[in-house]
């Protein structure tokens, strides 16, 4: 909600620091990018260290900076940029460490139902920052109004993380009772092993793809809708000086939320039934998603000229099947993943996520429009056309998403069967200071780790 409160009143905050498209896709950019350059930070320290109080602080650092951004005046539109980054800090805190906590506390089918009720916070959150900045600013007659909404929200959230949630054991619910418990091994070991896992690796890539779209139509689709009713007569243009009025952000808003409520527990539901004959259904299910939504997303942009309400039904359509990754993905990196290595799974995975996918993905997109528009003579219809092209590369990445993640599908079962036997004791890594004994190999006396011998 607090990231997406911006994307709400961003033709408001064009007319009042007076700036292009790829100055405004700067704003999100600025955010991903510190959110993803910290987030191994505190993947390393969640690994370590008390993963309440590190939340805790995360969150009350951001909601403060976002209460100060709401007071930076029209000249200093840099301050703005430097505040959203330090959001991105706060946030890296928390994202990061929060489902490898749901992680420790339940397993198996009760793991994947709980991560999609935590991960509608995604769709529901986005949706309630369009609806709140829309609607606060109306009320308000302020677009700095929108951005004092979510520190209160953040005030009672510290509150309750304090006082209710639990600290859990890394990893207890998964081992056996007789098994030794895990520790943790070097931040450099933790790196190598997850460069080895092309499950991980791969499912990071499609939820790179899934980022990257997202990540544009969070930002733009409210403004491209606007232009759109613009071009079609629909509501007057947004001029300098003027308060931008559309009905654009609330209604975005609102199919935000609806579809990702529905595509993530959709996505679940029908990953857990296929599960029981498919042990490769959470990829494929993935990949179905990311595939179905590409020709849907195009299609609401070919229709934005002709119909505006075709565009919208093909958006519900396209972000339904979009949302149905969210969950399943994270439930992925939580099965192939051991638990003392699982932060700093969700801090790579964010890291790569984010460089890739929305950090960059916005101002592209904003780049693409302003160039398109200096080779064109100015008008409404030119500005609505630039940005309609713009867009269309998210259809063309989500494709190449489904592909990532139906390579994960080849690997998934054999990398999520060394997770489970390395969490019950059975199987353990070589190091450096293993104990080696030798035996006959082929003739020759060849030196192997003791735990594999006994495996």
């Amino acid at each position: 909600m607090d990231r997406f409160t911006v994307a709400g009143v961003l033709p408001d905050i064009e007319q009042f620091f007076d700036i292009g498209d790829s100055s405004s896709g700067l704003i999100q950019t600025v955010f991903i990018s510190s959110y993803m350059v910290l987030a191994p930070v505190f993947g390393y320290l969640g690994d370590r260290y008390n993963r309440k109080y590190l939340m805790c602080g995360g969150i009350a650092f951001w909601s403060l900076v976002t209460l100060g951004s709401s007071f930076i005046p029209r000249e200093r539109f840099w301050l703005l940029l430097l505040t959203r980054g330090l959001v991105g800090v706060g946030e890296a805190s928390y994202s990061t460490i929060a489902p490898t906590l749901i992680a420790d506390l339940f397993v198996a089918d009760q793991r994947s139902r709980m991560l999609s009720v935590f991960y509608f916070a995604i769709p529901v959150g986005s949706g309630l920052g369009y609806i709140a900045g829309s609607k606060v600013k109306d009320v308000a007659g302020d677009w700095h109004w929108a951005l004092r909404v979510t520190p209160g929200l953040g005030v009672v959230a510290v509150l309750l993380l304090f006082l209710v949630v639990r600290e859990p054991p890394r990893g207890a619910v998964e081992r056996h009772s007789d098994s030794p418990p895990l520790s943790p091994t070097s931040w450099w070991a933790d790196l190598r092993a997850l460069a080895r896992n092309p499950s991980f690796i791969l499912s990071s890539l499609g939820f790179t793809a899934v980022a990257f779209v997202t990540g544009s139509l969070a930002l733009w689709a409210p403004a491209f809708l606007l232009r759109s009713r613009v071009v079609l007569g629909e509501t007057p243009p947004c001029l300098p000086g003027d308060s931008c009025s559309s009905s654009d952000s609330l209604i975005f808003g609102l199919i935000t939320c609806l579809t990702g409520v529905l595509g993530v527990g959709l996505g679940v539901e029908i990953s857990r039934r296929l599960r029981r004959s498919n042990p490769r259904a959470d990829p494929l299910v993935c990949a179905a998603g990311l595939l179905g939504s590409a020709p849907f997303l195009f299609l609401s942009l070919a229709c934005a000229r002709g119909s505006i309400v075709a565009t919208y039904i093909f958006i519900f359509i396209g972000e339904t099947l979009l949302s149905m990754n969210w969950a399943i993905v994270a439930d992925i990196l939580l099965y192939v993943v051991i638990p003392t290595r699982r932060s700093t799974a969700e801090a790579f995975q964010i890291v790569l996520s984010h460089l890739l996918g929305d950090a960059g993905s916005p101002y592209l997109i904003g780049l693409i429009s302003d160039h398109l528009r200096r080779n064109w003579p100015p008008s409404f219809l030119s500005e609505f056309r630039a940005l309609q092209f713009s867009l269309m590369l998210c259809a063309f990445v989500g494709a190449l998403g489904g592909a990532a993640f139906l390579g994960t599908a080849i690997f998934i079962e054999g990398d999520r069967r060394w997770a489970q036997l390395h969490v019950q004791g059975l199987l353990r890594e070589a190091g450096p200071t293993d104990d080696r004994i030798v035996v006959p190999q082929r003739g020759r006396s060849t030196r192997v780790p003791v735990s594999s011998v006994l495996i």
